[in-house]
């Protein structure tokens, strides 16, 4: 308290000796900030509402396998959910371009192979370096953000053969393209870190457990427009 109050003083003392004449440039005044304030008998006590501070600590490392599934699941969690929430948007904008463009087969075709290009330049990298397990995680994550299975994306903008062929490549890695994210279910641990995320504690749960910040990914926003 006593730091503001004197931060307060050297800001009137500064606006008290403005008024005298100077061969340097005047400064634009200081807004004077004021503080609520209350009295109780002879004494009048000011009061601040100050941010919210978290301390973080890292707790102990906990043993046993489902403490490790779910260390592996916080750590690839920041590593796609970004990339998620993104694929959902474009998504958005590709289904709002095909409603409004009445599209023949062959244009169509043409204007979903130039958005294919265009997400394998921007993230096509990003892509391939991520894990099995981040690659599924994925998948859940698209599926809870558009309510739509990878198989579907698949069969709806390439074709059938392309979907029952990828159906089958997640078979030999156990991964179902064709389930759908339940939230209640056996995904509720992904959904808690999701409400962790909006909540903006995800970089604290994070520390909490490595002992040191996550390297989120920087998803650019890729444009769809045709020119």
């Amino acid at each position: 308290m006593c730091l503001v109050l004197t931060g307060l003083c050297i800001v009137a003392g500064a606006q008290g000796g403005s008024a005298k004449k100077s061969s340097r440039t005047a400064r634009p005044a200081v807004s004077p900030v004021f503080m609520q304030y209350y009295t109780e008998g002879r004494d009048t006590i000011f009061t601040e509402t100050l941010d919210p501070a978290r301390v973080w600590e890292r707790m102990p490392r906990q043993k046993g396998r489902a403490w490790r599934d779910y260390y592996r699941l916080v750590h690839n969690f920041g590593k796609v959910y970004p990339y998620a929430r993104e694929a959902a948007n474009l998504i958005a904008e590709v289904d709002s371009t095909l409603a409004a463009t009445p599209m023949k087969p062959a244009k169509r075709e043409r204007y979903l192979s130039g958005v294919q290009d265009r997400l394998f330049k921007a993230y096509g990298k990003s892509m391939v370096a991520l894990t099995v397990s981040q690659g599924a995680l994925m998948m859940k994550l698209i599926d809870r953000e558009t309510h739509i299975s990878t198989y579907d994306i698949i069969h709806d903008y390439r074709n059938g053969i392309a979907a029952k062929f990828w159906r089958g490549i997640g078979k030999l890695y156990d991964i179902d393209i064709e389930s759908h994210y339940d939230p209640e279910g056996e995904d509720y641990l992904i959904e808690e870190l999701i409400q962790v995320w909006e909540s903006g504690n995800y970089e604290w749960l994070y520390f909490t457990i490595f002992g040191k910040e996550p390297q989120l990914p920087e998803v650019k926003p890729v444009s769809l427009k045709t020119r």
